[in-house]
C-alpha cells in the first residue's frame, strides 16, 4: 500500500542491547558439542544476555529514552499510542505499553498495547502507529520490538536467542523527520515453524522446517510484492534488512532476491550479538540508520514464525545528519560488553528453577 498526503516518517530511533555477552563456544562445550562445527552452521559468535536486573521491560524503556533523544522536537505528552511487540514479556496479562509510557512521561489520554506476532510483532507494532498517523488518528506514536529471547536449555536456540531491542519515535513526514515510509506490504500463512503452548516455558520448532516453507518463503514472497507493486528492483535500494535469525539466512534470502551482500552487511546484527526476535530487523534498521546518508532507501523485510512477513519501503531524508549523535548508537552497544559464563549465562537468563 502506499500512504496518501499525510506521510508518516521517522523522527527518533533508538535501542538498547544488554552489557553482558556469552561466546558460543562456551555453550557448546557446556553440552559437549563441537564449537567450530555450530559456529560454522549458524555464522554467530557470541549473544546478549540479559542481565540479573534486566527483561523486556528494561529493554524497551531505555530503546524509548534513546529515540526520545533523537527526536527533541517531540513532546511525550504528544504521543498518541505507545505499542510494543514482543514475546517475552514479563506479564502473561499486563501490558508493557502502559509501563513505557509512565516511563517517558507520556499523557494518560493514549492508547497503548503489546503486540505478539512471533519475531515480526515489533513491525506489527510500527504498522499500527503508522496507520494511525497517516490517518491523522494521532500526532506521533511510539512502536518498540524488544525481547530476552527464550530457547531451552541445549536446544540449537541456545546458540542464537539473545537480548535486546529498538524504538521508533513516528509522525507526519517533515523537515524534522529522519526518514519517511513510501510503501508497506504484508503476507501471512498458517506455517507453524516455531510455537509456545500457554504455560510452556519455552518454544518449541521444527528444526529445517522453519528454513525454506517458513522464513525463506515469506521473506521473498513480501519483498518481491513490495518491489513488484512498486516498481522496484534490488538495485533501487541502498540496504536490505531481513529478519536475522542466524548469520547465514539473511545473506541467503539477499543473494535468493538479487541483492548484494554489500547491501545487507550494514545492517547485520546477529553474527555479533544474536537473534533478539521482535527487536531483529527493528535493531538492523536502527544500525542502518546510525550510517545512512539523506536520499538513501532501505528495505526493511520482519519475518515472525506462525508464520508471516512484513515489508517497509523507507527513504532517510536531511535530518538524519544532524540527529545521528544524540543517542547511542548500535555499535556502542555492541561494543560494550562483559563476558560471563553458562552457569552465570543460566542464572541470568532464569533459567535455573527455584531461584
Amino acid at each position: 500500500m502506499n500512504f496518501g498526503e499525510r506521510i508518516p516518517a521517522i523522527y527518533g530511533w533508538g535501542s538498547y542491547i544488554p552489557i553482558y555477552r556469552i561466546k558460543l563456544d562456551d555453550i557448546a562445550k557446556a553440552w559437549g558439542e563441537d564449537p567450530v562445527v555450530v559456529k560454522k552452521g549458524l555464522e554467530v559468535e557470541e549473544i546478549s544476555v540479559r542481565g540479573p536486573d534486566e527483561d523486556q521491560v528494561t529493554i524497551a524503556i531505555n530503546a524509548a529514552w534513546n529515540a526520545l533523544k533523537r527526536a527533541p522536537e517531540v513532546n511525550p505528552k504528544d504521543i498518541g499510542a505507545i505499542y510494543v511487540g514482543s514475546e517475552s514479556k514479563p506479564y502473561a496479562v499486563k501490558p508493557t505499553a502502559t509501563i513505557v509510557a509512565a516511563a517517558i512521561g507520556a499523557s494518560v489520554t493514549i492508547r497503548a498495547a503489546d503486540y505478539e506476532f512471533a519475531c515480526k510483532a515489533g513491525t506489527e507494532a510500527l504498522i499500527s502507529v503508522i496507520a494511525q498517523v497517516a490517518s491523522g488518528m494521532i500526532k506521533y506514536g511510539l512502536a518498540i520490538g524488544a525481547d530476552t529471547s527464550q530457547s531451552w536449555p541445549g536446544d540449537v536456540l541456545e546458540y542464537t536467542a539473545s537480548a535486546g531491542g529498538s524504538a521508533f519515535i513516528i509522525g507526519p513526514k517533515s523537515t524534522s523527520s529522519v526518514a519517511y515510509f513510501e510503501a508497506q506490504y504484508s503476507v501471512a500463512t498458517d506455517t507453524p515453524d516455531f510455537w509456545r503452548r500457554d504455560e510452556i516455558k519455552y518454544p518449541r520448532h521444527m528444526g529445517r522446517f522453519t528454513g525454506e516453507p517458513a522464513y525463506f518463503k515469506h521473506i521473498t514472497l513480501a519483498a518481491k510484492e513490495l518491489m513488484e507493486r512498486e516498481g522496484f528492483k534490488p538495485s533501487d535500494f541502498d540496504y536490505f534488512i531481513p529478519h536475522q535469525p542466524n548469520g547465514t539466512f539473511p545473506i541467503r534470502v539477499a543473494l535468493k532476491l538479487g541483492f548484494k551482500i554489500e547491501q545487507v552487511k550494514p545492517g547485520l546484527l546477529s553474527p555479533l550479538v544474536g537473534n533478539f526476535y521482535s527487536g531483529s530487523s527493528l535493531t538492523g534498521l536502527s544500525r542502518v540508520l546510525d550510517i545512512a546518508k539523506p536520499g538513501q532507501r532501505i528495505l526493511l523485510v520482519s519475518y515472525g514464525s506462525g508464520a508471516g512477513a512484513d515489508a517497509f519501503s523507507i527513504v532517510t531524508q536531511e535530518a538524519i545528519e544532524e540527529k545521528k549523535r544524540l543517542a547511542p548508537t548500535v555499535d556502542y552497544y555492541v561494543n560494550r560488553k562483559k563476558y560471563i559464563d553458562y552457569a552465570t549465562y543460566l542464572r541470568f537468563s532464569n533459567k535455573i528453577y527455584g531461584l
